[in-house]
């Protein structure tokens, strides 16, 4: 003798409250396109909300000092405190094997100047080009990544 299947309960069935197929799905993330942006900085919430954009970037920034210096590196940390004194972005360099920390108060420009290095990498765009290739018989394929270079 056996039992009502899982699959056959109320709660289960299509059109109730919990099918998977009527369950609203989550919206992805969206990037800002930031690559060569130079934004304003004139007020401490306009240098707040573009440090907090070049932390999401995925590409190098270039940071102006207001020594007159300039690093261009990727931003991988930062803090947000009370004050710019307090505040500080964590870089690493692009020629160097150093990690730099800046306060927010020493930053007089930012510019987004590298490349977003994930920029059209996303899965749907690898599998269309991968189908691409395999319709039209090109090479061997395989599920191996493609350089980021």
């Amino acid at each position: 003798m056996s039992g009502p299947r899982h699959a056959d309960r109320p709660s289960h069935t299509a059109g109730s409250p919990l099918d998977p197929d009527s369950l609203e799905v989550a919206p992805g993330t969206s990037h800002d396109t930031v690559e060569g942006w130079v934004p304003e900085l004139a007020t401490e919430e306009e240098l707040r909300v573009a440090l907090e954009k070049a932390f999401d970037y995925r590409g190098d920034v270039t940071l102006t000092l207001k020594d007159n210096s300039k690093i261009e590196g990727y931003v991988f940390d930062r803090v947000a405190g009370n004050s710019l004194d307090s505040s500080f972005v964590r870089v690493m360099p692009k020629n160097a094997n150093e990690k730099r920390k800046i306060a927010y108060a020493d930053i007089a420009a930012l510019s987004f100047t590298g490349k977003d290095t994930a920029a059209g990498r996303s899965w749907e765009a690898w599998v269309r080009k991968y189908w691409e290739k395999k319709a039209s018989g090109e090479g061997v394929l395989s599920l191996e990544p493609e350089s980021l270079d």
